[in-house]
């Protein structure tokens, strides 16, 4: 490990054991079960986000985290130490909501020093860790200015300032970004990520945009109903998807439920080899998979063009089969595509998922 030396933070230099473990955790609000047996290890130094739908269970486990609620079952750990039996006064773990919550009548300076005023930190240490955590930012050159005469994107940064000149071992984001309008956002998500890399605190980053959490993450945990349906690099999971829901809450896929037999997969009027036994089977195979078909295509299948949508680069289009079979696709936004023709997609493409239990 190596130590920043003007915020004091740990940076790791390798692979470690787990910084937070949480273990089973099951947390009920009445008769309202919103985390069940819920286990998730994260590691030093990494940017994990948490993406649900709302009612997912994702800010409850945040809050757990934070100590702002407490489980009713399983344990919380940071480095080997049980973190749910301490005050949240007591643990190495900061928060940036998304109201930032800025003392208007403070200046930044004074925002980000508030909490080292009330731990009673020695004033020469204040103004310094102040101003290294500013400088963090890039928000040094509006110590004097209050809140209400910056930016939002600036207000943002100074939150993070606020929450980084404590010394955190373990940064929680609540949705902070979600109040910025769509081109800040963009650049915050970008500016946060570098920020991230740079002080080496673990993040974990709480959202429902799925395109934020794949640009940002080394890692994505994705809730349904307080369970984890899967966690793993963007790439992975968006190319992998391990269930069902997976595959239609990252961005736009097909899933053909298909009859396998002898290791051919049908779905009229589709059909291709798999591997997956004898037997009923959901493959997923993403929207823009899908591709005008050529004479040397092993997958061919003809469909009628019900709808197209111009995006920019990309054409969105709804395809309808013979069979009643819909599909969508997205193609290069060359030219309109024409009535019916006859469509393919790579077998490698169409990813076996299983379908997750309704809860």
């Amino acid at each position: 490990m190596a130590t920043d030396a003007k915020l004091g933070i740990v940076v790791p230099t390798a692979i470690s054991a787990p910084l937070l473990e949480v273990r089973a955790v099951t947390k009920r609000f009445g008769s309202n079960t919103v985390l069940r047996d819920f286990s998730l290890n994260i590691t030093e130094g990494e940017f994990l986000t948490i993406l649900g739908e709302s009612g997912s269970g994702k800010t409850t486990l945040l809050r757990l985290i934070a100590g702002f609620e407490l489980p009713d079952a399983g344990e919380l750990w940071m480095n080997s130490e049980r973190l749910d039996v301490l005050p949240p006064f007591r643990r190495r773990v900061n928060t940036v909501f998304q109201h930032y919550a800025l003392f208007p009548h403070l200046s930044v300076f004074e925002n980000v020093a508030y909490g080292l005023r009330i731990a009673r930190v020695a004033q020469t240490e204040i103004k310094q860790r102040v101003a290294d955590a500013l400088a963090m930012v890039k928000m040094d050159a509006f110590a004097s200015s209050r809140p209400a005469k910056i930016s939002g994107g600036q207000q943002q940064r100074v939150a993070l300032a606020r929450a980084l000149v404590n010394r955190p071992r373990l940064l929680l984001l609540d949705e902070p970004l979600s109040a910025l309008d769509a081109n800040l956002r963009t650049q915050m998500q970008v500016e946060l990520k570098a920020l991230q890399r740079e002080v080496g605190i673990t993040f974990i980053f709480v959202t429902h945009d799925q395109q934020e959490a794949m640009a940002m993450s080394d890692r994505i945990a994705l809730l349904r109903n307080g369970l984890l349906e899967q966690v793993a690099p963007p790439r992975e999971i968006y190319a992998r998807p391990a269930t069902a829901y997976v595959a239609s809450f990252l961005g736009q896929s097909n899933l053909l439920r298909c009859e396998v037999r002898s290791g051919i997969a049908s779905c009229p009027p589709i059909s291709f080899p798999c591997s997956a036994p004898d037997g009923n089977a959901t493959f997923s195979v993403r929207a823009e998979a899908i591709r005008l078909a050529t004479p040397s295509d092993r997958i061919r299948f003809i469909a009628a063009v019900t709808n197209q949508s111009f995006l920019g680069s990309t054409n969105s289009v709804q395809l309808r089969c013979r069979s009643g079979l819909t599909l969508a696709a997205r193609f290069s936004a060359q030219r309109p595509l024409d009535q019916e023709a006859e469509f393919s997609f790579d077998v490698a493409e169409a990813v076996l998922v299983r379908d997750s239990e309704a809860t």
